[in-house]
């Protein structure tokens, strides 16, 4: 009898002990996932200049994630109130991304324009693939980044100028300063704006059947070369965004996402994200030459007076971004 005795307790004994790591285990996590998303809502909403804090800002939507597992994991351990706190937190995080996951209507009765926006890599990305992703998607205007004369020239070996005829480029040789507008229908008045590292682009469109369209091509440097410039440069986009006029569509390496403040500064205005216009959320774009990427969404493509019918991404070979390929409507 007492051996039986002795076989029963020490039989559970391993139990209890597995059952007293839980009560502190599980607490500790929901409680740490719970301090990550409340980060992430910081990071979306800080508008200080921090390098740390504006690269770990472009990764806020993943900590506010979390949030919502921190209610998972608090309700097991059945830590009601730090549940009902993580229930609020993560209420915060769905409204900070709520205007790129909840479509802004639909588009009303218009013109279709079909735009794809592309960084190439200091122009190693694939001509052919970019030509391709033209002809097949129907594409009108291209804006591409990191465009060297190099690649210039493969792009119209492959048959880009026979596609998109007309053009407004500044090239570089120099690592991803080369930056180019390409349109189905004639470009005017091109202007390449100084005081950016990077070449920004302007141009008119002709369109038949809405007229003038200006077309952006934007690219400000990344926040790991120099946060404070990075900053100063889209603030100086917004500025020139504003100072449009009539219909406008600009595609960009934006070096930034939306929970970057400095970004929807862009977009607070008259200009619209197309991923926000349609709720698709992030669309991440970069990196692609990582086996873990991509993960966060950094080219984007805006409209001012008009929608978004469609958007998508596409593969382009030996660059580290994808390209985005939107239908807009003028």
């Amino acid at each position: 009898m007492v051996n039986a005795l002795g076989q029963q307790q020490a039989a559970v004994e391993p139990i209890a002990r597995r059952r007293g790591l839980l009560r502190w285990v599980l607490p500790v996590l929901g409680w740490l996932l719970l301090a990550a998303g409340v980060a992430g809502i910081g990071l979306h909403y800080n508008s200080r200049v921090w390098e740390p804090a504006v690269l770990a800002a472009s990764f806020a939507s993943y900590l506010m994630v979390c949030a919502l597992v921190a209610v998972l994991v608090l309700g097991l351990a059945r830590r009601w109130v730090s549940a009902a706190l993580a229930v609020l937190v993560s209420a915060t995080a769905l409204w900070s991304q709520a205007p790129m996951l909840w479509p802004d209507g639909s588009a009303p009765p218009g013109t279709d324009l079909v735009m794809m926006q592309s960084n190439l890599l200091f122009g190693h990305g694939s001509a052919a693939a970019v030509v391709r992703a033209v002809r097949e998607r129907e594409v009108e205007v291209l804006t591409v980044e990191e465009l060297t004369p190099e690649l210039l020239s493969k792009l119209d070996a492959a048959g880009l100028a026979d596609l998109l005829p007309h053009r407004f480029t500044a090239p570089s040789s120099s690592a991803g300063q080369g930056t180019g507008i390409f349109s189905r229908y004639p470009l005017e008045d091109g202007v390449k704006f100084d005081g950016f590292w990077l070449n920004n682009l302007r141009a008119t469109m002709i369109h038949p059947g809405r007229g003038p369209v200006t077309v952006f091509a934007l690219h400000p440097i990344p926040p790991t070369l120099n946060a404070g410039v990075w900053a100063h440069e889209l603030g100086r986009i917004r500025d020139i965004l504003d100072q449009a006029t009539g219909q406008v569509v600009a595609g960009g390496d934006f070096n930034s996402t939306y929970d970057h403040a400095a970004y929807r500064n862009l977009v607070s205005g008259r200009f619209a994200d197309s991923a926000e216009l349609l709720g698709v959320g992030a669309l991440p774009t970069w990196p692609t030459d990582r086996r873990w990427g991509p993960v966060i969404g950094i080219d984007r493509i805006l409209i001012a007076q008009g929608h978004a019918v469609a958007l998508s991404s596409y593969t382009i070979p030996d660059t580290d971004h994808r390209a985005v390929i939107a239908r807009l409507r003028l």
